[in-house]
Formats: C-alpha cells, structure tokens, sequence
C-alpha cells in the first residue's frame, strides 16, 4: 500500500459495488468483527450509511466528516480502513489535487457458508474466539436440515404456468446490481520457479500452476508457514495421474505437515516471529544489538517456554499473548519485549490486566519495532521508580525499599548497555536451542 497523507479536508466518495443485505451486516458483525476489530466494523456501518435513499453513490464528504461522526482520530479510522481493504470489504482509490480525492469501495462480505470453508478467514476467527463462542456461531448459521425422503417435489415449472410470449426479442448489456464480495489479498512468500524446478516435467500437466493454484498455495504457506522447499514435497505429493494438483489432499496435507512439525497443534499468531522489515539491520556486535536480534528471531510461545524453563505454557498465558497480537495488532518482536519485561515487573507472572494495560499505551505510541519496545519500557520504568520514590518521602513512617528488579537492557546510557554474564548465557541458550 502506497503510504499517502489523508488530511481531514481531504474528500471522498462511497460507491457500492454490491448490494448490501441487512443478513450482510449481521455476517460483519458476528463473523468479521472478531477479527477486525470494533473500529473497522463502525467504519464500515458509518460509510453504508454515508447513502442516502438507496442511492449506489454518496455525496462527496470530507474526512472531518468522519472523524465527528465516529469520534476518531484520523489515524485510528486509517487503521481501520487499512482492515477493511485487507479483508476484502473495501478497495480504496485515490487521485492528488489541491484536496485529495478518495473513492471507497464497498463490498459485500462472504456468505457465511464461504466464510467458514475459507482457508485463512476460518483459522483467524476459531483462534480470535476459542472452540466454545466459534461452535455457537457456526451452529447459528448453519441451515437446519430438514428429512423429505417421504415426501414428493410438486413445485410448479414456468411453463406451466406462463404462456409463451411472441415478441421482440431485448438484449441490453449493462451494470446492473449484484451481490459481490472481494477477495481477501495474500502476499506470499512462495518461489514458484523454484518450486516447479524441482518437479519433473512428466508428472505434472501445463495448466496445473494456474492463478487459483497458485493463489492457494499462497495462501497455505501462509497459514502453515512452510517455506517453498517443504511446499515442494507437499505438491509433488498431491499430484492427480492426470498432473493436476488435489487440492483436497493439498490442503490435507498442509495442515498435517503443521501439526507435526507442532506437536499437534494447529496454527496460532503466538507462533509467528517479527517481520523481517521491522528488524534491525544486521552488523551491530554489541550485547545489546544481541538481545534485540534474539527478540526479533524468536516467537513468543518460545520465549514464554524458555522463560518456563522449558515446560509448556498454560493455555491461559498463550491466550493472552495471542489477544495482544490479535486486539493490540502488536507485532510478535514487540510482544516478545512486553512478555520479558512484565515477567521481570510481577514477580515471573503475566497479569492479564498489567499486561494488557501496558500493551494498550504501546500500541497508542505506535510501538513497531523491539528497540522501540525496549526503549519506552525502559522509560516507562524510570517513572514508576521515580513515582515510588517521591511517595516514599513524602511518607512520614519510613517504608522498607523494595528491590525493583530492571531487565537487563535497563541502562542510563542507551548505546552503552552492559550485561551480566548469566544474562548472556541465558540469550545464548535462547539461540542456541530456539532458532
């Protein structure tokens, strides 16, 4: 996505590309929301209701117009612009002027029959849920399935109800009105050349790597986040004797793949490390460049089973990781400081509601990459100490200190941080034994 500047003079106008049902916002709502968030799902009610009359255009409006309407900063209706685009209810164009144009458009969301046998969409919302509030919904839009073995089919055919009509026959081309969804965009890390090259030429027809395969395999690399060797040995596997890829078997066999290479279980955002655009340029030999390579190559389920000394995390702390990742749009490199740091600030323990909180004034900085992490929990530090201490004199009855434990990155000077050598070893047993 190009990075243009919206200001709140800027104009746009809505257009609707499909029709949109009452049962269409009840499918956003249940199903979409989960995983985009309260905000994206009001912008999207608030734009529906930018029409007027029915109309399939809107009236151009400014962007102050949304901000007071859903009482928004600029930046937050952004965001959730950004998650309505990625999920394939919106697309959004753009034209400069001296007030900068934008044109929204709206889709309608997936039928909640493709929704649920969708291969990224479905995996989001069961983990965004959890098993119990995923089930309830699905049972909810799911079709009752009524017996009519005893019964017989009498529905009349047109024919017999309607005479034939001699006439002019009409054949008009046009844009009429109809019900459209936009697929969801994944960007894939797949090197199909590569991939290809490994297959004999034999066992595969020339049409089998099509856009929608393609797309697919994309789409699965994702999830199971195998890279194009692994993929590889999945596709060759899943060849038809025609030379055509069972997607069945495909996607089958991506999802076993995962569950062995992770002791059975299935895919979660806990498992995924920080986007390489997001991580410090290597060549930097200092400790400190050490320690935020480790958080950057590492996920935050194997920092949190490093951290319990090697024995497997609660559910309950994997869930609260993966609602920072999921709420908090946190990146895995940042989660991974905020896990070190609370673990350090309470006594070896993630307090929902302390991790949470800090997790929440993070994400208002706009905390990306682990340095930035690192340096706002450092400064956050110094004011509580400095909070404690001011407390402490203004207290007549003298109050015995308590040692407040820093995590090792804590320093005055930034650039010239020192470790322990325990704290060392521990980072290299973390490399060592994780990545």
């Amino acid at each position: 996505m190009k990075n243009i500047q919206v200001l709140p003079a800027d104009s746009y106008t809505v257009i609707y590309k499909s029709i949109i049902t009452e049962k269409d916002k009840e499918v956003v709502s249940c199903l979409y929301q989960p995983i985009i968030g309260f905000a994206a799902t009001s912008l999207y009610f608030t734009l529906i209701s930018d029409m007027e009359n029915n109309e399939f255009v809107s009236d151009e409006k400014t962007h102050h117009h949304l901000m007071s309407r859903m009482q928004l900063k600029l930046s937050d209706i952004l965001i959730a612009r950004e998650k309505l685009e990625a999920i394939g209810l919106m697309k959004t164009y753009y034209k400069k002027d001296n007030i900068n144009q934008f044109v929204y458009l709206l889709y309608s969301p997936l039928e909640p029959n493709e929704f649920f046998n969708h291969p990224i969409l479905n995996i989001v919302l069961y983990n965004n849920l959890g098993k119990k509030e995923y089930e309830k919904l699905s049972n909810q839009f799911q079709t009752p399935r009524i017996n009519l073995k005893d019964y017989d089919d009498i529905t009349a055919s047109f024919n017999s109800v309607f005479s034939p009509v001699v006439g002019t026959v009409m054949e008009k081309e046009g844009n009429y009105q109809e019900k459209k969804s936009n697929n969801i965009s994944i960007k894939g890390d797949i090197d199909f050349d590569l991939l290809i090259s490994g297959l004999n030429k034999k066992q595969y027809h020339e049409k089998c790597f099509n856009e929608e395969t393609k797309t697919l395999i994309n789409e699965l690399s994702y999830i199971y986040q195998i890279n194009t060797l692994d993929m590889q040995g999945l596709v060759k596997a899943s060849l038809s004797e025609k030379g055509l890829i069972d997607k069945s078997y495909l996607r089958k066999s991506c999802r076993d793949f995962y569950k062995f290479e992770n002791a059975g279980n299935l895919p979660t955002l806990i498992y995924r490390k920080q986007p390489d655009f997001l991580k410090k340029p290597e060549g930097d030999t200092s400790k400190f460049a050490k320690m935020v390579y480790t958080f950057e190559n590492i996920t935050p389920y194997q920092l949190l089973k490093a951290k319990y000394k090697g024995a497997e995390p609660t559910d309950r702390d994997k869930r609260i990781i993966e609602n920072l990742m999921i709420d908090q749009k946190l990146n895995p490199g940042v989660v991974n400081v905020l896990i070190s740091y609370v673990l350090k600030m309470n006594n070896e323990q993630l307090n929902k509601n302390y991790i949470e909180t800090i997790a929440g004034q993070w994400k208002r900085s706009n905390i990306e990459t682990v340095e930035e992490a690192m340096k706002i929990a450092e400064k956050q530090h110094k004011k509580l100490k400095k909070m404690i201490t001011e407390k402490e004199e203004k207290t007549t009855v003298p109050v015995k200190k308590q040692k407040s434990e820093e995590p090792v990155w804590f320093h005055k000077e930034q650039d010239i941080i020192e470790t322990t050598d325990e704290d060392v070893e521990e980072l290299d047993k973390i490399l060592n034994e994780l990545i």
